[in-house]
């Protein structure tokens, strides 16, 4: 069987295991051509796997028209979701996709940075050292997960791209790169491409990266003057060594058009944008069993089972606030921890750091503070920041129950006379459940400021607000006594202004100013950096660290483009 990519253009399904590069200017094609492949490899039973940071690849499960099912590929994550994403899955979703042999579209925009890094370096990893059948990865927005000039975190998650997108093909692994900003992705990424696919193009920069990858491959420079002419649709596909002996070499074509939704489209204005009526439906129950053996296996290596199960005995002791636990734990193995465990740790630590006055009785007033029972549970701690940890939890049998530490408090026991604690308390009355990093930005604070923290601290302690079952904190009915009448808090672009208040720098102040104005648009950071008053050099120090100071706040988010978090508008 044969890819029909365009008229008299068929590839062999030989491409499955290629590396591919599909750039070109927004509204040009790219997206079109990306999942025009897709289709295609979903015809010829080959799984795809498309990572989508702008969760849009959705659209397809339903028709062209949107008035039938698409392709029953799995959405994991995203605003069509059939399956949650969570940033620590990375390896457990390449884990299903080498078993099930799934196609599967992963939507990681709902990631902050961190996050993003996080889950992307797991799952390229996981994909590398387990996959052996022909398997395509689609990266939209590629120089968001491989950047040219990457900031502080994201080393490993573009090291790990990179290994695969070199070294996949003897992993039965091939890669489609789609970006409209060449000269923002890994030359890597670039240059490694074994085929081209060109889209209009008209920035010099771009342009330029276009041109590192045709001296690469020793091909003429001639294209280039003609890539600004280019109709949409119409691209200059270049496959110098593909297929082998019958290489494709040079063609100007215009792509077939996607058979499934366009959900990528941009809506214009006064325009609604149209929702398709039905989607197709993946065999969610057959998928369920698969995972099975995988999530317990998974379980079996996952610290965060530990807290899960302390959590689980919380509920236990709120149900019978009066009576010891119907069961005791007798030992918890706390499974060694491993170089991919140890961010794990470092969470742990991070929530338990405001109570810390020592890694041996920080970690026994949690034990306290969730278990409830002073004295039951002892745990020994060592090393630098209390991440090394002894890998077994011991019961003291000779301990006797003591009151539950976690309770609300009586009236007149706690004061909010901190600022941080009231603003912590006033979002989540006005607006509900908020991730950390929402609650942060809307009280006025760095999430990982000790005020922030400890207002965190004292608050979860004293059972004013609790986390909700997806990671969320939520307020309780103690809390809502405690704030009273609230007063507003500022949104939109009272907050936005709130935050440029807060920096002295002008740098700061003008990159917030701009990202604002173009939101929900992503800019590229060059253009961030002409559109200051006054402009800036790119990459001049002032610059990157204004736009590295605003990306761990999480007012920003992205790499070679960057927009306004969805959580500061």
């Amino acid at each position: 069987m044969k890819l029909h990519l365009a008229e008299g253009l068929n590839l062999p399904v030989d491409f499955a295991t290629q590396t591919l590069l599909v750039v070109g200017k927004r509204g040009s094609g790219k997206s079109n051509t990306a999942v025009r492949l897709a289709e295609q490899l979903f015809a010829a039973q080959i799984p795809f796997v498309a990572v989508d940071p702008v969760d849009n690849w959705w659209g397809l499960k339903s028709s062209k028209d949107g008035s039938a099912p698409g392709l029953p590929v799995t959405i994991f994550g995203g605003s069509h979701a059939d399956v949650p994403l969570e940033a620590t899955g990375g390896a457990l979703v390449a884990d299903v996709i080498v078993e099930s042999r799934v196609s599967a579209v992963l939507s990681i925009r709902h990631f902050s940075n961190r996050d993003r890094a996080r889950f992307v370096a797991d799952l390229f990893d996981r994909l590398y050292r387990t996959n052996r059948e022909p398997l395509h990865v689609f990266l939209e927005e590629a120089h968001e997960v491989a950047p040219q000039s990457p900031f502080k975190g994201d080393e490993e998650m573009l090291g790990r791209v990179t290994r695969l997108w070199k070294l996949g093909r003897s992993s039965g692994l091939g890669g489609s790169a789609i970006t409209q900003r060449p000269a923002s992705l890994s030359k890597n990424i670039t240059t490694q491409a074994e085929i081209l696919i060109v889209h209009r193009l008209i920035g010099p920069q771009d342009v330029a990266a276009i041109k590192e990858w045709i001296k690469y491959h020793g091909e003429s420079e001639s294209i280039l003057a003609e890539l600004s002419t280019l109709q949409t649709g119409e691209a200059f596909l270049w496959a110098p060594d593909f297929p082998e002996g019958t290489p494709i070499g040079l063609r100007r074509v215009r792509i077939l058009q996607r058979e499934t939704f366009d959900s990528a489209a941009t809506p214009r204005a006064g325009q609604v944008r149209r929702e398709p009526r039905v989607l197709a439906s993946p065999d969610l129950e057959s998928l369920r069993e698969r995972m099975a053996a995988t999530i317990e296996r998974a379980k079996a290596d996952d610290p965060r089972e530990l807290r899960k199960r302390i959590a689980e005995l919380e509920q236990q002791l709120k149900a019978k606030p009066n009576a010891a636990p119907e069961r005791i734990i007798e030992r918890i193995e706390i499974p060694s921890i491993t170089t991919e465990h140890e961010r794990t740790v470092d969470e742990w630590v991070e929530r338990i750091g405001p109570m810390m006055e020592s890694g041996v009785k920080a970690i026994n007033d949690v034990a306290q503070r969730f278990v409830g029972l002073r004295g039951l549970l002892t745990v020994s701690a060592a090393g630098q920041n209390g991440r090394k940890v002894d890998s077994t939890v011991h019961v003291n049998k000779s301990a006797k129950p003591s009151p539950i530490v976690n309770r609300p408090p009586a009236d007149g026991d706690i004061h909010l006379n901190r600022l941080a604690e009231r603003k912590i308390l006033q979002v989540l009355a006005q607006h509900g459940p908020r991730t950390i990093r929402q609650l942060a930005i809307q009280a006025g604070y760095a999430m990982g400021g000790g005020g922030f923290r400890g207002a965190l601290s004292k608050l979860k302690g004293v059972n004013y607000i609790i986390p909700t079952t997806d990671g969320r904190m939520t307020i309780t009915g103690d809390g809502t006594a405690a704030i009273g009448a609230v007063d507003d808090l500022p949104t939109g672009k009272d907050l936005v202004a709130y935050w440029m208040s807060q920096f002295n720098r002008l740098a700061e102040r003008e990159v917030l100013r701009i990202v604002s104005e173009a939101y929900p648009d992503a800019l590229p950071l060059e253009e961030i950096a002409a559109r200051c008053s006054p402009p800036y050099e790119p990459n001049g120090g002032g610059f990157r660290g204004a736009v590295g100071k605003l990306r761990t706040l999480g007012l920003i988010e992205g790499r070679g483009e960057m927009r306004m978090s969805d959580d500061l508008a």
